[in-house]
């Protein structure tokens, strides 16, 4: 199965987060399993930190790098691809980055490692 994490399921899974559903420890820790992490998550972190809204051990640019190769966890980057199907997804959700990770999600065939109820709503494969 080819994943994508949502932000908070990325921060939980490296902070070792008591939140995570058994379902999603399994599937990201499955071997079997390509997990990646969108450029997307990478831009809400690292604002989140300027605003001092998300505490980090070191930078985000350090953090999100050594925390995504110690969890096994590749980068994707944002494609345009991805982008033209924001336009086509319901209004049913506010924040620009849950929708461009639903974007990539279905752009690149992805199940969307996600505990939002309001992104399960779109026509989007999710698991938690």
């Amino acid at each position: 199965m080819r994943i994508l994490l949502d932000t908070a399921t990325f921060l939980w899974i490296v902070l070792g987060a008591k939140d995570l559903s058994s379902t999603a420890k399994e599937a990201h820790t499955d071997p079997a399993n390509e997990v990646y992490l969108s450029a997307v998550s990478a831009w809400e972190i690292s604002i989140k930190y300027s605003l001092g809204r998300l505490p980090l051990s070191e930078d985000p640019d350090r953090f999100i790098t050594r925390q995504r190769e110690a969890h096994m966890i590749e980068p994707l980057p944002l494609g345009e691809e991805a982008v033209f199907h924001l336009h086509r997804l319901p209004d049913l959700h506010r924040d620009p980055f849950d929708r461009m990770l639903v974007c990539q999600a279905i752009a690149e065939g992805l199940v969307l490692l996600t505990p939002d109820r309001q992104i399960a709503q779109y026509p989007v494969r999710t698991l938690w």
